[in-house]
This record gives structure tokens, C-alpha cells and sequence, in this order.
């Protein structure tokens, strides 16, 4: 076997993709991971780690282009932000990239050994689809993206976001900001943008509370599913313009066929449920009897009332999810939405102790959904639907809906 040593550089040929937006190439068997790299890349690398069955390395040049490959178009990718690290992957051919990798996980984490037929749902647009964003401040208050792998922040645009929501917020010409801050840049669904600071969050957490509003109200309102919500632009919202709509759409698409019952009053679960996006879908689709409970820890999505909901039988519990499960009303159907990490095994297997007819789980992590789809199995449940939601693209990042049934 090559002995492999970090900070040499050698010449790998990418065969397929990892999930992460690693490419994948092997040397003697053993497999490298690629970051910058995309299958039929043949490239120049660093090695960055090597460890016994497995190294990772950082593309420093393209010897030869594959088929994924075009040129960067954004510039913040450009100057080394970490926003679009698929910027510069051909957007015809993103989705079909990420339905591999997905399938791979499942297979792999997931133990699916009868994969459903993978619906893929491309969002648009794939250029300028951002209408929220967070801003580092850097020590002179400038905002910007920040670096890919560090705290530095660059002062650059990127293609992600929408027109106008950076104009005199980042580049030239910029206003200044308290530094060290966080900046949110909104524009809501009635054009309307605003602007606000928080404390910087520590990594993997979401600051909710407002220290300073810039421009606007700082209350953001959004129309979905043909429901108007409104809440602190603090508070968890989709990203892309196109995908409240995609994700309420297949939610009553995949429950249309729900048989009526008349025997018990139909109780809907909404876990994770922030501002109560998936509220009308779910309780339209469980009958004008329905009752539907809304978890969410977040004060700001969940505490705030939204009048649009005042229809349904729906009630609103702020507080962990794991905490509310073994305290509400038995489910006929229970959505839910979990963060990044997922929901994990103790969550699941308290829903599945409640034997709910179906389930429908959203998930923004290919390996945490596959982990979440094994911990189902173990409850009883199988996939019996599954899409693909380019919901960002540019990124390796992608949504996954998928139906589980008992």
C-alpha cells in the first residue's frame, strides 16, 4: 500500500460523491476524500488527514475537468466564503448528485434494503433564492460570509441571496456594525426588508434574541400554503423563496389519499414545528375535525399567535420535543421537521410507541435522516415515499421528505 503523508500533494481521479461535498478517489483501495472536487475530476490535492482506513484532501488545482464541473459563479466562493461550495458544480446535473448521495446513506446508515423511488423536486430559482441570511462582524463591523473553516469574514456578495436584501449592508460603501455581532437580513414576503443585530451564537446554536433593529419592524410576514405568518426575523423560516410552498404542496399531495374516519377525533402532531408552517396542511388533510398539536422549543416562533391559524383546532406547546411526546393525545398522523442533528432514537421511538398510521419526517442531513429512517425500523415503520428537495442550491445541502408507514 502507498503510504500516504499529510501536507504531500498527489494526483486523484474522482469516481463518485460523498455525502458532505466530498468527492471520492482511492489510492491502493484506500479511499480519500476530496473537498473542491467533483466524480470525472481529475485533480491536484493536499492530503489533510490521514487516518487508518480513510484520508481526506483539499483540491489546491483541476488537472482535467469532469462533467459536474463549470465556472465559479459566485464571488464570495470565490474570495474563500464558505457559502456555495457547489458554485461552481453545473446546476442541471445538482440534483441527480444529491439523489445518489442520499441513496448511498440510506443503504448504508439507513440499513433500506428496498429503496422507494426517490421523487426529485428541483427548486427555483438556483441563483438568488436567499430571502434571510446571517452576517459575521468583523472587528472593524464590517459584515460579510464568513471564511470556509475560520471566523474570518468576507466582505463579499454571494449569489445565494436575493436582489437588493444586501444592498448597504456588505462591500463597498457598507454601513458598520457592532463588532463581533451577528446581522440578519431578511425580505419578507411583502417586500418589505429587515435588518437586525444579535450576539454572535456559539457553533450550532440559534441567538433568537434581537439586540438592535436597523431596518424594518423586525417582525417579518410571509404568506404560505395560502396562510399569512408573521414573527421576529430572529425566528426559523425557510430559506429558499419556493420552498414553504414545495413542502406544505407534497404534504397534502402524499396525504390526499388518507382514508376518512368518523370513529375518533382525528389528533395531527406537528413536531418541530416553528411558526406552525405545516398547521393548515396537516389539519386539512385529517378532516374539519382535526385537532393538531404544535411542538417547538423556540419562544420566537411558537409563542408568537398567528391569526391565520385561529381556524384550526391547533394548540401550541413551547417546549422541547422529547419532553412534550409522552404528554399529548394518541396521532393519527405525525409531521415532523427536526434540525440538522435529527431527531434521534429517543424521539422516534417514543412517536412510534404512539402508532401513528403515517409519518412524515423532514430532514436537512442525508446521514441524519438515513440514522432516523433505522431508528423507524426498529419502531415498525418503513419508507413508502421519499423526494429530494434542491432546496439549496449551490450547496452540497439538500431537504429530504419521506412517508413512513407502519
Amino acid at each position: 500500500m502507498t503510504e500516504l503523508e499529510r501536507g504531500t500533494t498527489r494526483e486523484l481521479h474522482i469516481t463518485r460523491m460523498a455525502h458532505g461535498g466530498e468527492g471520492i478517489a482511492e489510492i491502493d483501495g484506500r479511499v480519500v476524500f476530496v473537498r473542491g472536487a467533483y466524480p470525472g475530476d481529475t485533480v491536484s490535492a493536499t492530503i489533510t488527514k490521514v487516518k487508518k482506513n480513510f484520508a481526506r484532501a483539499e483540491a489546491e488545482s483541476v488537472i482535467s475537468a469532469g462533467p459536474y464541473r463549470v465556472e465559479q459563479s459566485c464571488p464570495a466562493a470565490a474570495a474563500g466564503a464558505g457559502c456555495c461550495d457547489f458554485g461552481d458544480l453545473d446546476p442541471a446535473k445538482e440534483l441527480d448528485l444529491k439523489v445518489g448521495v442520499l441513496e448511498g446513506q440510506l443503504t448504508r446508515l439507513g440499513k433500506v434494503v428496498d429503496l422507494p423511488v426517490v421523487e426529485p423536486l428541483d427548486l427555483l430559482p438556483a441563483r438568488g433564492w436567499r430571502t434571510r441570511v446571517r452576517l459575521g462582524v468583523d472587528t472593524q463591523g464590517h459584515a460579510g460570509f464568513r471564511a470556509r473553516g475560520s471566523n474570518d469574514i468576507i466582505t463579499v456578495a454571494c449569489t445565494q441571496v436575493v436582489d437588493t436584501l444586501l444592498d448597504g449592508l456588505v462591500g463597498p460603501g457598507a454601513r458598520s456594525f457592532t463588532p463581533g455581532a451577528e446581522v440578519i437580513a431578511v425580505l419578507d414576503g411583502e417586500g418589505q426588508r429587515h435588518v437586525v443585530e444579535t450576539r454572535r451564537a456559539p457553533r450550532g446554536r440559534r441567538v433568537e434574541r434581537i439586540t438592535e433593529v436597523l431596518d424594518g419592524s423586525g417582525t417579518v410576514t410571509e404568506l404560505a400554503d395560502a396562510h399569512t405568518f408573521r414573527f421576529p426575523a430572529t425566528a426559523f423560516w425557510q430559506a429558499h423563496r419556493n420552498a414553504p410552498d414545495a413542502y406544505t404542496g407534497l404534504i397534502r399531495r402524499w396525504l390526499a389519499d388518507l382514508a376518512p374516519r368518523e370513529d375518533v377525533k382525528a389528533i395531527g402532531w406537528d413536531l418541530y414545528g416553528g411558526v406552525g408552517l405545516f398547521v393548515p396542511a396537516l389539519a386539512d388533510s385529517l378532516g374539519e375535525q382535526a385537532a393538531i398539536h404544535s411542538v417547538d422549543y423556540s419562544a420566537a416562533a411558537s409563542k408568537l399567535e398567528q391569526p391565520d391559524l385561529d381556524r384550526y383546532d391547533v394548540t401550541m406547546h413551547n417546549q422541547r420535543v422529547e419532553a412534550a411526546v409522552g404528554t399529548l393525545p394518541k396521532p393519527r398522523i405525525v409531521v415532523l421537521d427536526p434540525p440538522r442533528t435529527g431527531a434521534g432514537d429517543a424521539v422516534v421511538a417514543a412517536v412510534a410507541k404512539q402508532e401513528p398510521e403515517r409519518v412524515i419526517h423532514v430532514g436537512c442531513d442525508p446521514a441524519t435522516f438515513s440514522r432516523d429512517v433505522a431508528a423507524w425500523a426498529e419502531g415498525g415503520y418503513r419508507l413508502s415515499r421519499l423526494a429530494v428537495v434542491n432546496a439549496f442550491p449551490g450547496t452540497h445541502h439538500f431537504e429530504i421528505v419521506g412517508e413512513l408507514t407502519r
